[in-house]
């Protein structure tokens, strides 16, 4: 598996992950009636067409995650603009599904104990407890990656949704095989571990290692680096 990712590494080594453009009129009615539009504030504005977009990075998360504290607005904050982020201009039902959520009682509970299991280490536990509408695994854990606070020497949360799903079954890897059970806790622990140890001994980051799997999106033939920044 090193020698297969080795090579996506050696033709994407130079592309960084590009800010995601949003829309903040789409999300606006649905965050407006609890209290969050005002998440839309974050990033920076977009230049070019059309008029009014937004462009967010991991870098903003990791500054409402600092700003968030204990409070539970502040959570309820950070979690809105994950799912921001994670939707784009590309997922249509984001706003949807951020509104259920928004809906569900549930919400502020499970965004704390969740959040506090993974700067634990418990990544099984806080899969096992996420439960709130609208929200599945693909953007549950873009949660626990942008609530993980903790030193980049620890096995720190990674995102595990279809794209990279997707590369990981291109390249040949299972999740379920490599975990010796179809237990989703046990392998998202797995997972993570598995890209920790792959990046270890590629030279690189492990959130590096999961957007690249994010970006091919199982097209790992594929010879050019195209749709990425290039520094």
């Amino acid at each position: 598996m090193v020698e297969q990712l080795d090579r996506l590494v050696v033709r994407y080594g130079e592309c960084v992950q590009k800010p995601v453009r949003f829309r903040p009129r789409t999300w606006h009615p649905r965050l407006a009636s609890y209290g969050a539009a005002h998440v839309l504030d974050i990033g920076v504005e977009s230049a070019g067409e059309p008029a009014g977009d937004r462009l967010i990075e991991r870098s903003d998360l990791a500054r409402l995650r600092d700003l968030a504290g204990d409070d539970a607005d502040g959570l309820r904050d950070l979690f809105v603009a994950v799912m921001v982020w994670g939707s784009g201009t590309t997922n249509g039902r984001g706003p949807r599904y951020t509104e259920a959520a928004l809906s569900d009682t549930r919400l502020h509970t499970v965004l704390r104990t969740t959040r506090d299991a993974v700067r634990s280490g418990d990544l099984s536990g806080a899969y096992r407890q996420f439960v709130v509408k609208g929200v599945g695994r693909s953007f549950f854990t873009k949660w626990f990656a942008a609530v993980d606070d903790r030193e980049v020497t620890c096995e720190q949360a990674l995102i595990l949704d279809d794209r990279v799903f997707r590369s990981l079954n291109a390249l040949g890897w299972s999740s379920w095989k490599a975990a010796g059970t179809r237990h989703w806790p046990t392998r998202y622990v797995t997972y993570v571990g598995a890209m920790h140890g792959w990046a270890s001994s590629l030279g690189v980051t492990p959130d590096w290692l999961e957007w690249l799997l994010f970006h091919v999106n199982g097209r790992v033939d594929e010879s050019r680096a195209s749709e990425a920044q290039v520094i």
